[in-house]
């Protein structure tokens, strides 16, 4: 399978993984407001880290379509679910206590649902692709790949705004906003978890994807 896919997975946008820094400039509100956003944020950020090492599993060149196709599934229906969660965490916490709070806190949720749109649409694509002719298969790869560096690339702006500033440091020094490392990826046949209205994702296990579609395509960096 293509590695190039891969690639554009990993690259893709996730909500604040690419904070950084440790000041403590941040006032007891804004940590607050971070602490109740990074809570929520972890277990979703983990989904996407899991989603995506399963889809590197899946990246071998003998990888059958059929399989890449399952696990590539599996694995953009988890990670447009957890774009759900995140978008209604940063909702449901309401506007940082900084200067434009409201507006930062509305662009940053409409993107993160529009990445949850995309990563769907994705999936319907995945599901639509020929399994039965492998050259067929690699060129919808491919295109899907495309579709994911646009994503990655694209509509950022706004979490790049939350993820600065005040608010930034503040969700920099939260262990729920950093970047998770990825558990043993789940089989790709497992249901992808799901999310209650709330944007919390219900105790369920959380289904993974295979490595094969990192090869295929794509990533945020949500």
């Amino acid at each position: 399978m293509n590695k190039k896919f891969a690639a554009a997975l990993s690259g893709g946008a996730v909500l604040v993984l690419t904070l950084s820094g440790c000041s403590d400039d941040s006032d007891d509100k804004v940590n607050d407001w971070a602490k109740k956003v990074c809570d929520q944020v972890q277990p979703q950020l983990q989904k996407i880290a899991n989603a995506n090492a399963a889809i590197q599993e899946q990246t071998a060149d003998n990888s059958k379509p059929a399989d890449v196709q399952k696990t590539d599934s599996a694995a953009f229906q988890q990670i447009s679910q957890a774009y759900k969660a995140l978008g209604a965490a940063v909702d449901s916490a309401g506007p940082p206590p900084v200067d434009d709070g409201e507006t930062t806190q509305k662009e940053a949720v409409k993107e993160l649902n529009a990445s949850s749109t995309a990563y769907a649409g994705l999936k319907t694509k995945v599901d639509g692709l020929n399994t039965k002719d492998q050259a067929e298969f690699a060129d919808g790869l491919k295109g899907i790949a495309d579709e994911l560096n646009k994503i990655s690339t694209n509509g950022d702006q706004a979490l790049k705004k939350l993820q600065s500033g005040e608010v930034g440091s503040a969700m920099s020094k939260q262990k729920g906003c950093q970047k998770p490392t990825a558990s043993s990826s789940p089989a790709a046949g497992e249901p992808a978890p799901a999310v209650d209205g709330s944007g919390k994702e219900s105790p369920e296990s959380e289904s993974g994807t295979s490595e094969k579609e990192k090869e295929t395509s794509p990533k945020a960096s949500s």
